[in-house]
């Protein structure tokens, strides 16, 4: 299996962003941000985490006969995301960036089975139900449909972006969850138990393709000028990777260690930037397995729902990360905004903040201060 030929790689400077003047500075305001430096104030992002699952629009059967053949609409998702942003003005480290994406399980796709789709995102059905018979996810990634509509959805956008909007890669996933996506939750458990050995082969399955996937991608963006950024909306001039394990939270740490972070330095080759994105208190058992690994920079931390608000319950779990010399990417209500600025130091904090455009400013003004 050999990947397409990638466009050459240009080092160059970002393409300046019209939209927003101010782009080169909030650049740099983050990349003081991944050493828990301060240029001025800490970077603030005005957008909720997971925003983009809370609307949806009813399939117009006239257009398209299913949810996947609009998925797969090229013209109508780069001009959706056009249509989106007209007119807004980005505040802060808020920026404005199409990144294609086709679904959080595309990867597990690239090599076998189908993405099933909704209105706001995609899933995937299990195909390996015998880890003695891996033909299922046997194809190559690189000529997969889906590898190429993320190619096709690419170019499209950076050939109209020009200096309205950068273009970041699409949401990758390797890794354990890549497996457990392929295997389904019951198989992959039983694995670890009764079949580890064959079940580590699957897991080197899922990260043997991984840099020349993420390779690939990057060049063609590096070559349009595009910084490395993806669903986070969190630009790099380098390569930035968001490595995860969702399904480590219903695992003990020994087999998180075992089957996840052991291919972790694979995963993470290469890269100059990395954000663990741990998704909840289930995940956070294995923190410190986390923020051990040197590549790590930064923790983006997502508590869960229900008593896992409010979020100044986890002030001693950020301080930890902080502590650990990683910086932090944390959503806070506004309503406990200051709480928040009272009981956390500056240095190393990237705040997320869901608010109404026309507060955004008020709001930065706090944040100033602080």
């Amino acid at each position: 299996m050999s990947p397409p030929t990638p466009p050459p790689v240009f080092r160059n400077q970002l393409t300046p962003l019209a939209t927003k003047p101010d782009y080169a500075r909030c650049v740099e305001r983050i990349e003081a941000w991944w050493q828990q430096g301060v240029i001025d104030r800490p970077p603030v992002r005005f957008y909720k985490h997971n925003a983009q699952f809370e609307a949806g629009e009813a399939l117009d059967r006239k257009r398209w006969p299913s949810l996947e053949a609009r998925w797969f609409d090229v013209e109508y998702q780069v001009t959706s995301f056009e249509q989106s942003i007209a007119g807004k003005e980005w505040v802060a480290e808020t920026f404005p960036m199409f990144w294609p994406n086709l679904g959080p399980s595309v990867y597990s796709a690239f090599y076998g089975g189908r993405l099933e789709y909704s209105e706001v995102t995609s899933w995937y059905e299990a195909v390996v139900s015998d880890l003695d018979d891996l033909s299922p996810i046997g194809g190559d990634p690189f000529q997969s449909v889906y590898f190429r509509k993320l190619e096709e959805l690419t170019r499209a956008a950076i050939a109209r972006g020009g200096d309205r909007y950068w273009v970041g890669y699409s949401d990758f996933h390797p890794n354990l969850d890549c497996v457990a996506a392929w295997c389904g939750m019951d198989n992959l458990f039983l694995a670890m138990a009764e079949e580890p050995e064959k079940l580590a082969q699957l897991s080197e399955l899922s990260v043997r393709d991984f840099q020349k996937i993420f390779g690939h991608f990057d060049a063609m963006l590096k070559a349009a000028g595009q910084p490395s950024g993806t669903w986070m909306n969190l630009p790099c001039a380098g390569r930035l990777h968001i490595p995860s394990c969702d399904v480590s939270c219903m695992i003990s740490t020994p087999y998180f260690e075992q089957f996840s972070l052991a291919n972790l330095p694979r995963e993470m080759a290469g890269m100059d930037h990395a954000i663990y994105h741990v998704d909840g208190k289930g995940v956070a058992n294995h923190l410190d397995q986390i923020l051990a690994h040197p590549g790590i920079q930064a923790i983006q931390w997502v508590q869960g729902l229900g008593v896992d608000w409010p979020i100044i319950q986890w002030v001693p779990l950020l301080k930890r990360i902080l502590a650990a010399g990683k910086s932090v990417l944390v959503d806070v209500p506004i309503e406990e905004l200051d709480e928040f600025m009272d009981c956390m130091p500056r240095e190393g904090v990237f705040l997320c903040l869901g608010v109404a455009p026309e507060a955004e400013k008020a709001v930065l003004k706090r944040i100033e201060r602080w």
